[in-house]
């Protein structure tokens, strides 16, 4: 469920819809059973683009398993108290709360991210340290799981924790199709920066798209850093600041993601040998694949497999 306040950034809400809230008859069960709801019958959107009407009212969020929490550009305007007492209530039951660019604020002011680690938009990174001094801001990654609290950055990556939270809930194949059904990357790690300055090149063509979809149909094989540097016609350095630059992340980074995300989708799709999985993924053995799975999904591949694997699960009420 997504809580719209006034002066609610209408591209977050869209996002939380598309990701979130879409029929998908194609999987042959929803993902999510998902609503909004506002403190009043209307609320004025971000500089009055226009006013949302017929949504739920904010009793409803006492019934979320997931709340995403309203973000509002006015940063320094204090939030209803009606909304920050819901959002607290939700946390108390122990919901799962999630922020979208400024949603971090809302959180904060509420008195839920004391010692905790967030994650808000680059441009309000300071007045938001200055505001909440015991809350540990990382401002410079897309998005921050803090377990039970999750935060993204900015507008776009409200896509990226978005899938995360479909990946966490559903696995890998599951979140690569909502990717799919978006035309976005299926995932980009949460630890890469939200801000890259990007100038414009001297050569007319540096794209990675080619060497990363070349390198993702050969996962499986011993492909190292030099490797996709040769395959680029780079030196390894200047590879790793393309990767910088582009991906904001380190080529072995991102290929140890893919490989990650691949062994995922093979224990999902009901490869039972873990040597197998880790010897098509590329991870090589099956000592990697379990701190590997571990580390990226905080489950272990047995675990991951019960969770994930042949037979689905419920709808998952948000």
């Amino acid at each position: 469920m997504l809580i719209v306040d006034e002066n609610s950034n209408p591209f977050e809400m869209s996002c939380a819809i598309e990701v979130f809230g879409l029929r998908r008859p194609e999987l042959g069960r929803e993902l999510y059973d998902f609503t909004l709801c506002a403190a009043g019958p209307r609320t004025r959107m971000r500089d009055g683009f226009f006013t949302l009407t017929g949504v739920a009212g904010l009793e409803a969020a006492d019934e979320a398993d997931t709340l995403i929490v309203p973000n509002r550009p006015d940063t320094d305007t204090p939030r209803s108290p009606r909304v920050l007492d819901a959002v607290r209530r939700a946390h108390t039951r122990g919901a799962r709360l999630v922020g979208f660019c400024s949603g971090a604020f809302t959180m904060a002011e509420a008195g839920l991210l004391d010692g905790r680690r967030a994650a808000c938009h680059w441009m309000w990174a300071e007045s938001f340290r200055v505001r909440f001094p015991k809350v540990r801001l990382e401002p410079d990654v897309l998005f921050v799981d803090d377990g039970d609290i999750l935060t993204a950055s900015g507008s776009a990556s409200a896509l990226d924790l978005g899938l995360h939270v479909v990946r966490r809930d559903h696995g890998a194949e599951i979140a690569n199709h909502v990717s799919r059904r978006l035309v976005f990357a299926a995932h980009r790690d949460g630890g890469q920066r939200q801000f890259v300055e990007r100038p414009v090149p001297d050569v007319p063509d540096e794209s990675l798209g080619p060497l990363l979809a070349w390198a993702q149909e050969r996962l499986g094989e011993p492909l190292t850093v030099a490797d996709l540097a040769a395959r680029a016609a780079v030196s390894p350095a200047t590879l790793h600041r393309r990767f910088r630059a582009q991906l904001g992340t380190t080529p072995l980074a991102w290929l140890t993601g893919e490989r990650v995300a691949l062994a995922c989708r093979l224990i999902e799709r009901g490869e039972e040998r873990l040597d197998v999985v880790a010897a098509r993924s590329g991870l090589g053995t099956a000592a990697n694949l379990r701190a590997r799975v571990r580390r990226e999904t905080g489950l272990s591949p047995s675990a991951y497999r019960r969770r994930f694997g042949p037979g689905g699960g419920e709808p998952l009420v948000s």
